[in-house]
């Protein structure tokens, strides 16, 4: 099973505080799940799509991006 974004963003940790590769794995994989929040909310504001999909459609990308956020920010 391939590894996403959001889980590889939770649950890398780095070895120590010398683990350069690991930490850059971490901000590296936020930034790709805040990304892909961030392409899942502008494409549900398209009308087309919005009339389709329930509002609530949108918030587990959301709340995926803001925890992978706070992981980044926490990370140092």
């Amino acid at each position: 099973m391939p590894k996403t974004p959001s889980w590889t963003a939770l649950t890398m940790r780095p070895s120590g505080t010398w683990d350069d590769d690991a930490y850059a794995g971490i901000v590296l994989s936020c930034a790709l799940a805040v990304a892909a929040a961030g392409a899942a909310a502008a494409l549900w504001l398209v009308p087309s799509i919005r009339r389709a999909g329930p509002w609530w459609w949108i918030l587990p990308a959301l709340l995926l991006g803001v925890v992978a956020g706070a992981r980044r920010a926490l990370s140092g």
